[in-house]
C-alpha cells in the first residue's frame, strides 16, 4: 500500500518524454555514427524503459498511463518513418533529425518552467531540487563541450536544455 502512494506522487510523462528523447538522440548518434551519442542514449533508454515498466507494475490507473505511451510510441514511430524512409540523403537526414531531436529537447525541458512560476509566488524553493539543478548544469557544460569539440551545433543546442 505505501509504494501505491509514492508511485501516485511520481509523475509519468517525464519518463516517457525522457525516453523518447533518448532514443531520437541514439538514432542521430547511430547515424552520425558517434558512439558517444551511442552508448550515453542507449544506456538512457534502457534505464527510462526500467523505470517505465516498474511505473507501470505499481501504477493503479493503467489505462491512462498505457494511452499515454500509445500516443507518444506512436509519434516516435512516424518521426523514424519520415527520418528512415522519406529522407533518402544521409546528410539531410543527420540535418533534420539533429533539429528535431534539438527542438524537442528544449520544449521537453521547458516544462519545469512552471515548477519555477510557482517557487516565485510562493517564495518556496521546495518544488526544486538543488542537487538535481546542479548536476543538470554539470551535465549540460559537459555536453556544450562535447558538442563545441565536434562542432556540432546540435549537440551544442541540446545541453542548453538537457543533462
Amino acid at each position: 500500500m505505501r509504494m501505491t502512494r509514492r508511485v501516485d506522487n511520481v509523475q509519468f510523462l517525464p519518463f516517457l518524454t525522457t525516453d523518447v528523447n533518448n532514443l531520437s538522440w541514439l538514432s542521430y548518434g547511430t547515424l552520425k555514427g558517434d558512439g558517444t551519442l551511442i552508448v550515453v542514449n542507449a544506456v538512457g533508454a534502457v534505464l527510462q524503459t526500467l523505470y517505465i515498466s516498474v511505473y507501470l507494475h505499481y501504477c493503479p490507473r493503467k489505462h491512462a498511463v498505457l494511452l499515454q505511451t500509445a500516443a507518444l510510441l506512436g509519434v516516435l514511430l512516424l518521426g523514424f518513418g519520415y527520418f528512415w524512409l522519406l529522407v533518402p540523403n544521409t546528410e539531410a537526414r543527420l540535418q533534420q533529425l539533429g533539429l528535431f531531436c534539438s527542438v524537442f529537447t528544449i520544449s521537453m525541458y521547458l516544462s519545469p518552467l512552471a515548477d519555477l512560476a510557482k517557487v516565485i509566488q510562493t517564495k518556496s524553493t521546495q518544488r526544486l531540487s538543488f542537487s538535481l539543478t546542479i548536476a543538470t548544469l554539470l551535465t549540460s557544460a559537459s555536453w556544450t563541450l562535447y558538442g563545441f569539440r565536434l562542432r556540432d551545433p546540435y549537440i551544442m543546442v541540446r545541453s542548453t536544455g538537457k543533462g
